[in-house]
């Protein structure tokens, strides 16, 4: 059975620094969610993952996260998407002592 397609934003990891990056309706990675683009079909969606993964470069592991449209552009309507908005949740890794 096909999952049922739920409007939303793709996000990814930046290959750098693997903060989280959003994908803007001109093809450009943002780091704020309410920059995004909100994509409401199937189809969009299609084309923007391919868009997405055509970047290995820029952005990993990309996939279209479920949000919400407001006046004041695309929020998380799942925890998931809540805690990586929010930003890392553990010390930078220079911190650690990690190269």
């Amino acid at each position: 059975m096909a999952k049922r397609f739920q409007p939303g934003i793709v996000s990814a990891n930046d290959l750098l620094s693997g903060a989280v990056i959003y994908l803007a309706a001109d093809g450009k990675w943002v780091s704020s969610m309410t920059e995004a683009e909100f994509i409401t079909d199937a189809e969009r969606a299609e084309e923007r993952l391919t868009l997405a993964e055509s970047q290995p470069e820029i952005a990993v592991g990309a996939y279209l996260a479920p949000a919400d449209n407001t006046d004041a552009g695309p929020v998380p309507n799942h925890f998931r998407e809540s805690f990586r908005a929010a930003g890392p949740s553990a010390p930078a890794r220079k911190s650690w002592g990690i190269a």
